[in-house]
């Protein structure tokens, strides 16, 4: 399957996941700090551009490398997923989707300008683009999703980089795969971290048979506001 590049459509976020990246534990909120979270994050969402990249790839094999540490190989890919984690959650998956997500550099932008002007705007604009990213991966994740389905396969959930011990070292080649630079603006550090920092990398796993793991019903799907199967009448968990 070809590299797909996608824009989506972010209008709105969870407050209760916006307050709990802030470090929220059930404290009082103040009517005026309220009326600010709602103000930042509502600034958040105008200067994002969330976009991502993804493709799906057969499985070529599995090994172990010399130094013991399990690994997926993919069809037409460089890319190797090592670890024992990844290994188990791609256990019986005939293809992954390889997808990076990111909201862009205007929000990169106000968070260096929030970080030398206004510090509690800064951290209330932090948790809203974490927030707002992890909802642009809800739409990436959506679309593979929605691939899989075409080919009358299921997925899992997506995995990352960094989850248990799939090692960061995946990131430049997981990246330069989707083209992820020129595609999304995609940067690497020298210690691997992305700029834009509201960025998401991660793998999908497709199934011949359903996954108990993940997309077990409609209701309480991640996806299911980009979800282009629901309106089929078939969801993605049931033939």
């Amino acid at each position: 399957m070809a590299l797909t590049v996608e824009k989506y459509e972010v209008v709105s976020v969870d407050r209760a996941e916006v307050l709990r990246y802030m470090g929220y534990a059930g404290q009082r909120l103040t009517d005026e700090l309220d009326a600010r979270i709602d103000e930042v994050v509502a600034r958040c969402l105008a200067v994002a551009r969330p976009a991502g990249a993804w493709e799906v790839f057969e499985v070529a094999g599995r090994e172990v490398t010399g130094e013991g540490v399990p690994s997926v190989q993919l069809a037409g890919a460089s890319l190797r997923l090592e670890g024992e984690s990844i290994q188990k959650h791609l256990a019986g998956a005939v293809a992954v989707g390889v997808m990076a997500v990111t909201v862009g550099m205007g929000v990169e932008r106000e968070l260096r300008r929030l970080s030398l002007t206004d510090p509690v705007a800064q951290v209330i604009f932090d948790a809203a683009g974490t927030t707002a990213v992890e909802r642009a991966a809800d739409a990436c994740e959506a679309s593979i999703v929605a691939a899989a389905h075409d080919r009358g396969l299921y997925t899992n959930f997506r995995f990352s980089p960094g989850y248990g011990d799939m090692p960061l070292s995946a990131q430049p080649v997981l990246l330069a795969t989707l083209d992820a630079q020129r595609k999304l603006g995609i940067t690497l550090s020298k210690s691997l971290l992305m700029t834009p920092t509201k960025s998401v990398t991660a793998v999908v796993g497709l199934f011949g048979e359903p996954q108990p793991s993940s997309h077990a019903s409609c209701s309480d799907c991640l996806c299911r506001d980009f979800c282009r199967i629901l309106r089929t009448g078939s969801p993605c968990w049931k033939r």
